[in-house]
């Protein structure tokens, strides 16, 4: 997690404090009585401001854009779900210290949602999956706005410009070095886009049917020419399955005769491996990255690489061919 950095105080800061104590002992010799000498004044730090972000792809985002112009703290660690991630008292910190907060929105992160709107903070709050227009889905017999926006990448270039100008009000001096890293993640989103279209129309049509543990993908499925059948859960993973659901999950998919299934990274693969073989279907090896981007150094700790990783793995497991993504930052 990236932490807010401190501007040090400066040398002449502690010069002031050295001469002062310097000029009482000069007063206490000669006699000179008082006065002559001001108390020290705190230096004025010009700090940069305390920028915050809720998940990981807005941290991922903010940071490209932010550079080093903005202190940023990412709340959730790669492999964090926000759906149940419980708060602790240093994130209440963290939002009371904050200048400009990202939160997802349409209720991805109930519990950090809670918690800011409950700090005692001055900052500016930004939803920034709520500058999409949102799919409607059933969740507990309710229809409610999927909050898995960032699943279409020309999605994630209207949220990529929603940060660029918060950023930009929030410091205008900036405006500058903001636009040029905005465009230029904006351009790579761009080619990404396109590329997902490509690599899915490689996977046979009848095979284009997309199954996974929670039903996080249904923008990535409208966007690039999938279906999603069936998710052995809802939107939220504080959802539990029941065993009517499980088995009709089952039924389903030895009718559909999918090639694979998939489990996610953020959710624990027994149940949908349990449905996997009760329906006679293959679990792709490698699981899907959902609502976290991966950890420093893997092949999806960012945004573009999470999504070129998810696409090759539903690709190469429905029966497409798989073609490396040519980023214009390689």
């Amino acid at each position: 997690m990236m932490k807010t950095l401190r501007a040090p105080f400066k040398f002449s800061c502690a010069l002031a404090y050295l001469r002062s104590g310097l000029c009482v002992v000069a007063i206490g010799i000669i006699g000179l009585g008082v006065g002559g000498c001001d108390a020290p004044e705190t230096a004025s730090v010009n700090e940069q401001p305390n920028v915050v972000a809720t998940s990981t792809i807005l941290s991922d985002w903010a940071e490209q854009i932010g550079g080093e112009q903005i202190n940023l703290t990412g709340i959730l660690n790669p492999g964090d779900d926000p759906h149940v991630y419980e708060p602790t008292p240093r994130d209440s910190r963290t939002f009371e210290e904050a200048d400009l907060i990202f939160y997802n929105g349409y209720n991805l992160e109930p519990g950090l949602i809670r918690l800011m709107n409950a700090a005692g903070t001055n900052a500016v709050k930004v939803a920034v999956g709520e500058v999409v227009t949102p799919l409607q889905l059933e969740q507990e017999g309710q229809t409610v706005p999927d909050p898995h926006v960032w699943g279409s990448a020309e999605n994630a270039i209207v949220m990529v410009g929603a940060i660029r100008d918060s950023l930009i009000e929030l410091s205008p001096a900036q405006q500058a070095e903001f636009d040029q890293n905005a465009d230029r993640l904006i351009a790579e989103l761009e080619q990404l886009h396109t590329w997902i279209q490509q690599q899915t129309a490689t996977i046979p049509p009848n095979q284009r049917q997309l199954v996974t543990t929670h039903d996080a993908f249904q923008y990535y499925a409208r966007a690039y020419g999938l279906t999603v059948p069936g998710t052995l859960i809802g939107i939220s993973t504080e959802e539990q399955p029941s065993a009517q659901t499980i088995q009709q999950l089952v039924d389903r998919l030895r009718n559909l005769q999918v090639p694979a299934i998939f489990a996610e990274t953020t959710i624990n693969p027994q149940l949908i491996s349990t449905v996997a073989e009760e329906a006679g279907v293959q679990l792709a090896e490698e699981e899907l990255y959902s609502d976290s981007i991966g950890a420093p150094g893997s092949n999806a700790d960012s945004y573009v690489k999470m999504m070129e990783t998810n696409t090759r793995t539903i690709v190469e497991n429905l029966g497409g061919t798989y073609t490396p993504f040519d980023s214009p930052e390689s």
